[in-house]
């Protein structure tokens, strides 16, 4: 199964990533709907999955590849450290203040709701609770993982807190 992931991943990187990002973001809404809302497969609402499915595989997952690749040719100072510090700082004063808006603006939309509203209502929260969590895992990630994993392990950890972004914007 590793052998043929990084077939895939060298033969074409970028929808490997995307497809990976999608089936991530759905297990992260499984996880959400059924461990920690306790809903049971009954009462899960698929729809919600495919929602969640989509904006990973059609926004996130691309973007977030690009993002890594940009930081990895253009963040790059004297000390590995400093180097570090500077694409985690981009990281989290960039990229996530902007994805975490781009995605309850899109849920928003395919809900047929209100971005406005669910700015207003969820944005700040969830981007301090972004800050309590992912400076520390993009340390690890920048610092530990080559380039063409950095998407697969941020997914990984993702699976958390995906849950927690399909909770906060279900809520």
């Amino acid at each position: 199964m590793v052998r043929e992931y990084q077939a895939r991943l060298a033969a074409r990187p970028l929808f490997t990533q995307a497809v990976t990002t999608s089936i991530l973001f759905a297990v992260g809404d499984l996880t959400a709907q059924q461990l920690v809302e306790k809903r049971g497969i009954e009462k899960h609402d698929f729809t919600r999955t495919g929602r969640m499915a989509l904006y990973g595989g059609v926004v996130f997952g691309p973007a977030a590849a690009t993002w890594f690749k940009f930081l990895s040719r253009h963040v790059n100072l004297r000390s590995p450290n400093a180097t570090i510090l500077a694409r985690v700082a981009c990281d989290q004063g960039i990229f996530a203040p902007t994805f975490i808006g781009v995605f309850l603006s899109s849920m928003a939309v395919l809900e047929g709701g209100s971005p406005k509203e669910k700015l207003e209502k969820s944005y700040t929260d969830t981007l301090l609770t972004n800050w309590m969590i992912w400076p520390f895992v993009q340390m690890v990630n920048f610092k530990l993982v080559p380039l063409h994993h950095r998407l697969l392990f941020v997914n990984v950890i993702s699976i958390g807190w995906n849950s927690y972004l399909s909770f906060v914007n279900s809520s």
